[in-house]
């Protein structure tokens, strides 16, 4: 079983950055794919950017694509989530998954899409003020 542990959730004003990191206790060719999520209270979780860690290959969701950075240290087994220019609406708590590579379109790109991941951390609060 992946055990996964998110940090760097805080409380910024609106334009601001903010970096969140997730350390896995392992990298497994069947979880080959971590990644970011969110949620709102009321709302589902929603994916946003993951990366397949074989390759490093990033995918984002159009709702954050341009502003949010995923990124790894595969000897660290620590993917992390830079987020530039943050608006209100990007306030929720932000879960780190991990799951399997599912073949056809881009990698990780459905593991994003339909929310995919078989792990989860506990995740971590982002707060945005306008």
């Amino acid at each position: 079983q992946v055990r996964l542990m998110e940090s760097g959730g805080d409380s910024v004003q609106a334009g601001g950055s903010l970096t969140l990191s997730c350390a896995a206790s392992e990298y497994t060719r069947e979880s080959a794919c971590m990644g970011w999520f969110r949620q709102v209270p009321g709302k589902e979780r929603e994916g946003i950017a993951s990366i397949y860690t074989l390759g490093g290959i990033p995918y984002y969701a159009r709702s954050v694509e341009g502003r949010f950075t995923i990124s790894q240290d595969r000897a660290k087994k620590q993917i992390y989530l830079q987020m530039n220019g943050l608006r209100p609406e990007d306030t929720a708590i932000y879960y780190c998954g991990s799951g399997p590579n599912q073949l056809g379109g881009p990698p990780c790109g459905r593991f994003i899409d339909v929310v995919e991941a078989d792990y989860w951390g506990q995740g971590t609060q982002v707060t945005v003020s306008s």
